[in-house]
């Protein structure tokens, strides 16, 4: 028999959110304890800084290239490998997944793809080897349990959030609101108990209760927040004052200064930040960044925070509920998001073709079943997403199916097993308002690099550099440094060499509508 496996997920949250990476804000007692008893990968990277691709590898265990799901709006294939398969039809458990699934596109008028028939049809699944799926967004109206739940229980609350989509264009609204009107953010007067978050965690604890004891299971339980818009209930506000708060280290300042900075990379960068072109699919097509004040941004990281803490209050709930059915020590927590958030950094908000630690540095704990008796640790080398599935695999007693590409995570900073961690790849494609972007990244011994692949827009000669040792913060693109061009060469080498070949032919992008 395997070990029982928690999995949960945030979705669009900063490394730096947590109280154990250094964060100051949000309390995270809970999560925080997680990685003083467990493992905790302090240069973790997504292998996509948008969600459909990032969720897609952790299903998987497998690169974007592999996968095939290059931007938000490809559909998963229904009979790509899943880890959960894997784990119920060789290991004989229980699968779920609860909360945020996105392994297909959201708005599907058409009802194309399964996750947006589920909850019409009455249905729980199975589906990519999950037994059952509960499913959320961001939002009650929409085609998921979630959206249900509160229809029939809560009609009154259904438009307390805030509307992410304009329903005559099917495009994000930017208007603002809080006390600065700052873009998507909203006063939300829905009950906390009726929040997605507190809906998540009761539906797991709910599932959970529906197994055996004997049972060996793989719950996915996965939050839709702090991901846009920002509005967590009313009740809860009390939680961070945004005018107590400091601006985050990654903002520089003046427009002069932002500006400055951004000149110094690819010009989708300042571009962006100035209206001048549209690169970022993923944040209202009419929000510029530069209209962003001081008082906004401090404002949307309150509301952040906010909902860290309720995530990390809804996690408690959950162990405490495993506790109490006398499975805590035959259960492994593992905890990560999909990708970071702007929030701030540069001037900017969101995520988009911007290959920043912001985006691709991600919280990774793995507290292991104390049965298991692993010791803590912590994880300075580069893991990724890619290495979820096989370490689910691990736990489980079952060998790491030869269509993943990770490898188990290292249990220690030491030994063979760490020593082998050299590096961690990032992948980004987009083609939005006729503008394409590819760039791929690595990271390796504190650099940073990431190649602009030929486009449009870029020529292929483009390129960022950086030392996060002594820049950390991402100010200062060394591409263009001659001192640094035998580095740089070395690093794009090895870059290409552990690429895998991408899919081909390529998945096809769906419409929305």
């Amino acid at each position: 028999m395997g070990r029982k496996i928690l999995f949960i997920t945030t979705d669009q949250q900063r490394f730096d959110a947590l109280g154990c990476n250094g964060g100051s804000v949000a309390r995270t007692p809970v999560v925080d304890a997680l990685a003083k008893g467990g493992i905790s990968y302090s240069r973790a990277h997504c292998q996509s800084v948008v969600c459909m691709p990032s969720r897609a590898t952790m299903i998987t265990g497998q690169y974007v290239h592999t996968h095939g799901v290059w931007m938000n709006g490809v559909a998963l294939p229904e009979e790509a490998p899943s880890v959960a398969r894997y784990l119920n039809d060789r290991g004989g458990y229980r699968t779920a997944l609860i909360g945020k699934a996105h392994f297909e596109p959201m708005l599907d008028l058409k009802f194309r793809f399964m996750e947006n028939r589920l909850a019409n049809a009455q249905s729980f699944g199975p589906h990519r080897g999950f037994e059952h799926m509960e499913l959320s967004g961001h939002v009650a109206r929409g085609f998921w349990h979630y959206s249900a739940w509160m229809r029939e229980n809560h009609p009154q609350e259904i438009d307390a959030y805030y509307p992410v989509l304009n329903p005559a264009t099917f495009e994000q609204n930017s208007h603002g609101g809080g006390d600065t009107g700052a873009i998507q953010v909203k006063h939300n007067p829905i009950s906390r108990a009726d929040y997605h978050t507190e809906w998540v965690a009761d539906r797991t604890i709910a599932y959970l209760d529906s197994l055996d004891p004997e049972d060996d299971w793989f719950v996915w339980m996965s939050f839709p927040d702090p991901h846009h818009p920002w509005d967590p209930p009313m009740s809860e506000l009390g939680r961070v004052n945004w005018r107590d708060l400091d601006l985050p280290a990654g903002y520089p300042g003046s427009r002069d200064k932002i500006k400055a900075i951004l000149a110094d990379k690819p010009r989708h960068w300042l571009d962006w930040y100035t209206g001048k072109a549209v690169t970022c699919f993923e944040a209202p097509p009419d929000f510029v960044p530069a209209s962003l004040t001081a008082d906004q941004i401090r404002e949307i990281t309150a509301m952040v925070h906010i909902e860290n803490e309720l995530i990390d209050e809804a996690c408690g709930r959950v162990l405490a509920h495993i506790a109490t059915k006398g499975w805590a020590a035959d259960t492994d927590v593992l905890y990560s998001t999909d990708h970071g958030e702007l929030q701030g950094d540069f001037g900017l908000l969101f995520k988009g073709p911007h290959h920043v630690d912001a985006l691709m540095r991600v919280p990774l704990i793995w507290r292991p079943a104390p049965a298991a008796a692993i010791a803590p640790a912590a994880v300075p080398q580069p893991v990724g997403h890619v290495d979820l599935a096989p370490t689910f695999c691990a736990i489980a007693g079952l060998p790491v199916p030869d269509w993943m590409q990770g490898r188990p995570l290292p249990i220690s900073g030491r030994g063979a097993e760490a020593e082998k961690r050299e590096r961690v790849i990032t992948e980004w494609d987009s083609e939005h308002n006729g503008i394409a972007i590819h760039l791929r990244s690595l990271y390796r011994d504190g650099y940073q690099i990431t190649r602009y692949e030929k486009s449009a827009f870029y020529d292929g000669s483009e390129g960022e550099l950086y030392d996060l040792k002594n820049d950390p913060r991402q100010w200062r693109n060394l591409w263009a440094d001659s001192a640094y061009a035998g580095l740089k060469s070395d690093l794009l080498a090895d870059l290409a060499d552990n690429l895998p070949p991408p899919r081909d032919p390529p998945l096809a992008r769906y419409s929305s509508v």
